[in-house]
């Protein structure tokens, strides 16, 4: 294991922002898997999960069972785990920009149509090749103008030409569910059974260029735009893992993680033979993928307490009733019921709302939705 310091502020910064990165394996020997956690860093149960992923693939690696390589980021976000708002924790959102710490990554693509133009040709492995060149060239090229935007180039930098891209987040209150590009829903698979989730949610753009979307996106959108006769797979299969809520952090579940992660990169054949024997045949999986674009938000009608009346998990079909909004002052309640058939996968961890908050998530399997999908 080597272990890496990165600086993230400039000379000139008001604060100092170090980032750790743990490398196991060689480079170029084989596959590369780069994972990272809490990149929204008041979402804690990925960097627990952290702690175990890299404690067994250091004991991995002394085995000599890092085939490729990995790239392990436990705290992804030191701007964010410096921020607090009257005691309480402000990860999500960069507090000197507003931007949020999971959107606005640079979309290499679009340089990339031009810079590869006349460059790529009929063999595939050719081409993933020279694409992962020059989009780490363009990571290098990228001018940032504040510390956020020093702090995504570092991470794209270590991300941008991997195989294998697992960004660790949890939701409010939520059972375990995953995101990930259209174009990905056959390698997903095997994690999402490995991991148990209960909803994996794909859109081939979801808006707002979020992490994953910077390492993966490029190559469909690549494909489209020079066509079947220049073959560019999807290279890069990246994936953000939704740990459940954010109250879900415990020995048992990381280490249950963990060893879902391990198994999935084994399987993936960044790990030679299996660290805890690869289930074989995979976990019965818990759902069908279904599109992003198919999920239905749930928003509070008006303030009020805020009492639930279905389970996180449970199959809920349309006009069933999932919770109920309290008046405090009158007793007055008002049901909010879902439109759609699916899954009631994320939910507020609040128990008194305001109207227009979302209180909840259902997946769906008939998309209705367009636009900045993540945001609504």
């Amino acid at each position: 294991m080597r272990t890496e310091k990165h600086i993230i502020s400039a000379p000139q910064s008001s604060a100092r922002f170090e980032l750790t990165a743990y490398r196991f394996g060689t480079p170029g020997s084989g596959r590369k898997a780069y994972i990272q956690a809490a990149l929204h860093a008041d979402e804690v149960p990925g960097m627990l999960v952290a702690q175990f992923l890299r404690k067994q693939l250091e004991a991995l690696e002394a085995e000599g069972k890092v085939r490729g390589e990995i790239i392990l980021v436990p705290a992804a976000n030191p701007i964010g785990l410096s921020q607090a708002i009257h005691g309480a924790p402000f990860g999500r959102f960069d507090l000197g920009t507003g931007v949020n710490f999971n959107r606005a990554y640079k979309h290499v693509a679009e340089e990339l149509k031009v810079a590869l133009h006349g460059r790529l040709g009929a063999d595939a492995e050719d081409n993933v090749r020279a694409i992962r060149r020059a989009a780490l060239e363009s990571v290098a090229a990228w001018q940032p103008r504040s510390d956020g935007e020093a702090h995504k180039k570092l991470l794209l930098e270590m991300a941008i030409d991997a195989d294998i891209v697992l960004d660790l987040h949890c939701d409010n209150e939520a059972v375990l569910h995953i995101y990930a590009g259209t174009p990905l829903a056959d390698p997903v698979a095997p994690l999402a059974r490995l991991m148990g989730a209960h909803a994996v949610l794909l859109s081939t753009a979801a808006g707002g260029d979020p992490f994953d979307e910077a390492c993966s996106r490029l190559w469909w959108d690549l494909q489209a735009h020079f066509g079947d006769a220049t073959p560019i797979p999807p290279a890069c299969m990246a994936a953000t893992v939704e740990l459940r809520g954010e109250m879900d952090v415990g020995y048992e579940l990381a280490q249950q993680d963990a060893n879902a992660l391990l198994r999935f990169l084994a399987g993936a054949d960044v790990l030679a033979g299996e660290p805890d024997a690869l289930p074989l045949p995979l976990p019965l999986a818990l759902c069908a993928a279904t599109p992003l674009e198919g999920v239905e938000p749930l928003l509070a009608p008006h303030a009020g307490v805020l009492v639930y009346t279905r389970a996180l998990g449970e199959r809920v079909r349309a006009g069933d009733a999932l919770a109920d909004i309290i008046d405090p002052a009158s007793g007055a309640a008002t049901t909010v019921r879902c439109t759609v058939d699916g899954v009631f996968f994320a939910r507020s961890a609040h128990r008194h709302v305001l109207r227009g908050w979302n209180i909840g998530k259902v997946a769906g399997a008939q998309a209705f939705r367009s636009g900045d999908l993540l945001s609504q």
